[in-house]
């Protein structure tokens, strides 16, 4: 039974914001797997209070600014010693691969800003929190991104109008290895972190980091064919890297975009109706809202109760689906939890008063 407006009971919700545990609740479990989990709840407990989860809001923004920093150093050497050989090979296809290095070191700039203010405790002007800063990081990192295809699409289509040969073409062949090598170890460690703590921003920024590492080994591709007598080759390179740029700008647009306008999976839209339903006294699941906070999921939920419920016996009971949900929604903080009740014979509907807001 769909539920689109408040009930009048007198703020029925609950308000227990905690850390993320990843417990989940599968539909359809066995009281022995119900039992299981609450010896284990028993024995290890955990707390849900707000100081928990700033803690733990704390110690994930420490791990992204502590893998942002390690990646700009990596990339930030590499793309100094990739400049370094372009000054002197002259080679348009390191020029783009250079350029390309450099705007995904800068991209560690915003998200480093936009980690450090999702630090900052919610108040009344900014009731939830700083932690939309990183969709704001994600569109600078696309405007970043986008900065970078220019230079190496000139440079590129210079080189075809106006050939010429390329310098020291294994000092560009070792560069591109540098570049290979250096893309894919911030990849790994920023998708890798990006995954612990939930930030999308800072995984797509490890994708990017390893779609660079490929375009570095094309670089390697050209240096080879220009070695063969192909003075073409690096001009060609150079533009097949400024279209890997325009692709992985086209990615980086629609994660941004995406979650700009609050798209969650629709896999955990499912796992939270799953984990409601699964909750002793919950008849139905009514209307479900997520979004993302910065690198943490919020949710609003409506929930069908018996309407001879007492107001702290149905409080009791939305306690515990936010519990539910925390457990068993991936990065889910905090839920708000309204509370309904199935229609009575006789008694008119409570929702009439709002019907023409509708």
């Amino acid at each position: 039974m769909p539920v689109n407006a408040q009930t009048p009971v007198p703020e029925p919700h609950s308000h227990h914001d905690g850390p993320v545990h990843h417990h989940p609740h599968p539909a359809g479990r066995s009281r022995a797997a119900r039992l299981r989990h609450r010896l284990a709840h028993a024995l290890t407990p955990h707390s849900h209070e707000a100081r928990d989860k700033v803690d733990h809001a704390l110690e994930s923004s420490r791990e992204g600014l502590r893998a942002l920093w390690l990646s700009l150093a990596v990339l930030g050497l590499t793309t100094v010693v990739q400049a370094a050989v372009y000054a002197l090979s002259g080679s348009v296809a390191l020029l783009g691969d250079t350029l390309h290095n450099a705007a995904d070191a800068l991209t560690a700039v915003p998200l480093g800003v936009a980690f450090l203010l999702g630090r900052r405790a919610a108040n009344r002007r900014y009731t939830y929190g700083y932690g939309r800063a990183e969709d704001l990081a994600g569109v600078a990192i696309v405007l970043t991104i986008a900065a970078s295809a220019v230079p190496a699409l000139y440079a590129a289509v210079d080189r075809l109008l106006h050939p010429r040969d390329v310098a020291h073409l294994w000092a560009v062949a070792a560069a591109a290895l540098v570049g290979f090598l250096g893309n894919e170890c911030v990849a790994r460690y920023r998708i890798r972190i990006g995954r612990r703590i939930g930030s999308a921003a800072l995984v797509a920024d490890g994708l990017h980091a390893r779609t660079d590492g490929f375009t570095s080994l094309a670089v390697l591709l050209g240096a080879g064919g220009a070695a063969l007598g192909w003075r073409a080759a690096d001009p060609v390179v150079g533009l097949l890297i400024t279209a890997a740029i325009l692709l992985v700008l086209k990615d980086a647009a629609r994660e941004v975009f995406r979650r700009l306008m609050d798209s969650v999976d629709p896999d955990l839209v499912a796992a939270a109706e799953a984990a409601l339903r699964e909750v002793p006294g919950v008849r139905g699941v009514g209307q479900l809202r997520m979004r993302w906070i910065g690198h943490a999921l919020r949710a609003e939920a409506d929930i069908v109760l018996d309407p001879r419920l007492t107001v702290a016996e149905g409080h009791r009971i939305a306690v515990a689906a936010e519990h539910a949900l925390i457990h068993g929604v991936p990065r889910l903080t905090a839920a708000t939890v309204h509370l309904d009740h199935t229609p009575e014979a006789g008694t008119a509907d409570p929702h009439a008063a709002l019907a023409h807001h509708a």
